[in-house]
This record gives C-alpha cells, structure tokens and sequence, in this order.
C-alpha cells in the first residue's frame, strides 16, 4: 500500500476510442451441404433453427447464426389453414416489438423497407430473420460491409454437393448506403437498408443504379431481416423453393418454419460483413517531479536508519520506479501497472509515466 500519493489533474487524464474491425466471411457450403445437415441444430420447440461451423455436437463448433421465418397478420399467408400459422405470427411479432417497436396507439410497428414508417404500401409483411451470434458480431455490424448472395434457380433447391450450383443465378443483397444512409428510428439502435441486385431481378422496382429494397440489417442488434420478397415479386418468376417446385408462397404456409429456414439455407451462397469491437481507453500520465518519489517507503529502503542505496552519506538519494498504482479519491487501489524494467529515480531527473487503461 502506498503512503505517498500524487492527485491527478483533468489535464492529467485523456480518453479515447477505437474501433477494430474483424472480417467475416460465411460460404453456403457451411452453411448447407458441407456437415450433411450434421451443423444444423433443431428444437422441440420448432421456431428457430441454429447454425455451426461444424457438428454442432462437436466440442469445437460455434454457433454462427439462428434463423427463422415469418410474416404478419396483415400478410395474405396469414390463416388457420397454414402449418405452423401462430408460431409463425409470434415470432414476426416478437422481432417487430424488439427492432421496430410501436406506434404511438401503442401498436407494434411492422418492418418498413425505407425506415420511415409512412404509408402501408412498403411494409415487409413476410420475412426471413438470420440472428447472428455475438462471437462473430461483437458489439457491430460495422456500416456497409454487409452482404448475403441468394441462389434464385433451380439448381439451389438441394444442398451444396447435391446438384450442380448455377452461379448465375444469384442475387445479392448490400447495406450499400449504410455507412452514410443509416437510420436512427429503432429502439434497437442504428440499421441500414438492404438493397438487392442482379440479372433476374425482373419484377422489382430498381432505382437508378439497379438496386431494389429488400430487407433491413440492425447493426447493434446482429440482425438481418429479408424480405421473402427476394424468392418471388422481385424477380421475374417465383423461385423453385424446394426440390418439389414449392415456391416462396407455399414454403411460407404450407412448411413448417424449419422447413422453410432449410429452403433458405440451400439457397445462401455467400455471406460476409466486417464486425466492430470498440475499444475504450483512459490514458493517465503520471508526472514525477525532480522532487517527488525520490525515497522508498519499502522498510529495506533503511537500515539502522541508513539508506541502503547510498555509499556515502553526502550522496543523492536514488530510488528505482517499478509500478504505478492508481487509487480512488479515498485511496482504495483500483488498477496496477508494472513497468516493463525499473526507472532509476533521483533529485536530477523527472519522469513521465503513461499508463493506459483499457474497457
């Protein structure tokens, strides 16, 4: 425990803040095909399904991604007649009230393509909902480097490795504005909006440059919301779900939602985006004076009332820094630093230590 303190000033203390960015790519191979369904985890409860990098009963797999289907009661999928019809409801529910929130009647607010919630013509009344795993987002998704390419012919309709893949058919979906374009108005934080392009994008409406509104991703949050639009009105004809020929309608209603999250994972290619781990830090530079901390209240400091590190009593006193320990207002210690070697310390010289705390 120290005896001798020093208070650090407001001058004294600096904060900054970093952020790291990790790349992270996820191919459909993975995804479907590569562990023969061996990484796919699915649940009594049947409303999600989880995702690995490997067996998922393997001590070595992570949990990549959960993913699920729904839609609202504004929806025309919604009805008595469809599999799963409720839990299907719930879960669109769920995720609205967690992403989007209510309305100021106190009514869950549905997803809206643009982010302004105005009007009813450009809502996502039906949607896919890929939840990623905190491992791979940490604290962001950072802006615009979200992508996901979709498979939109036939040959998608079994897993990688059970049918040639036709590379033409894909389309893909980009937060191309999120770095600049990001929307606010979410109880969930910042999200940006996903545009889709590509060859069979037929019956979108595009903008200038091609591209189509086809979901939303919520960065904090670790979410991408798909519009189930992307596998029927926006393209030129209703994909081929399954290898049955359901299309996009019929994997909706008439399959469970682990059936119809199957059919989307056959037709994820590819995958990627940037995490963001913030990194905060609080610099302290602890200033000794030529007059401070030249003596040592360590007791072999003295013997029989002698300095130790002194030959002669005429000599300076020398004291030799090796930790720096920062204390609270009432002298509790909270943090220790140790110097990589000690600093030899005497009335001619003055140091200036520079401790950094990071959180």
């Amino acid at each position: 425990m120290a005896t001798t303190f020093k208070t650090l000033t407001p001058a004294d203390v600096v904060s900054t803040r970093n952020m790291l960015h990790e790349a992270i790519p996820l191919t459909g191979a993975i995804v479907s095909g590569t562990y023969a369904g061996e990484n796919i985890k699915n649940f009594s409860h049947g409303i999600f399904q989880s995702v690995y990098d490997y067996p998922f009963l393997s001590s070595s797999a992570n949990h990549i991604f959960d993913l699920s289907a729904g839609y609202t009661t504004v929806s025309g999928l919604s009805g008595a007649a469809s599999i799963q019809n409720a839990k299907k409801l719930n879960f669109y529910n769920e995720m609205a009230q967690l992403l989007v929130g209510f309305d100021e009647n106190n009514v869950i607010r549905r997803f809206d393509d643009d982010g302004d919630f105005v009007g009813t013509a450009t809502k996502i009344n039906e949607a896919y909902f890929v939840s990623f795993a905190r491992l791979l987002t940490k604290d962001e998704i950072k802006k615009g480097s979200f992508s996901i390419d979709l498979g939109t012919t036939v040959s998608h309709a079994t897993p990688f490795g059970g049918g040639s893949v036709d590379t033409g058919g894909i389309i893909r979906l980009t937060d191309k504005s999120g770095s600049s374009g990001y929307k606010v108005n979410s109880p969930a934080g910042e999200y940006g909006i996903l545009y889709a392009t590509g060859s069979d994008l037929g019956g979108a409406v595009v903008d200038g440059e091609g591209y189509a509104k086809a979901g939303l991703i919520y960065y904090q949050a670790g979410i991408a919301v798909l519009s189930a639009s992307v596998f029927g009105s926006l393209l030129d004809a209703n994909v081929a779900m399954d290898g049955a020929g359901q299309n996009i309608v019929q994997s909706l209603t008439a399959s469970s939602i682990t059936g119809a999250c199957d059919n989307f994972r056959r037709r994820l290619y590819n995958l990627s985006f940037n995490n963001t781990t913030e990194l905060n830090s609080t610099i302290y530079f602890c200033r000794v004076n030529h007059n401070e901390f030249n003596y040592s209240s360590n007791p072999t400091y003295i013997s029989s009332s002698n300095i130790v590190v002194k030959t002669n009593p005429s000599d300076i006193p020398v004291t030799y820094i090796t930790t720096v320990g920062l204390y609270s207002p009432d002298n509790e210690l909270l943090a220790v630093a140790k110097l990589s070697e000690p600093l030899k310390k005497d009335p001619t010289t003055e140091l200036a230590l520079r401790v950094r705390l990071d959180y």
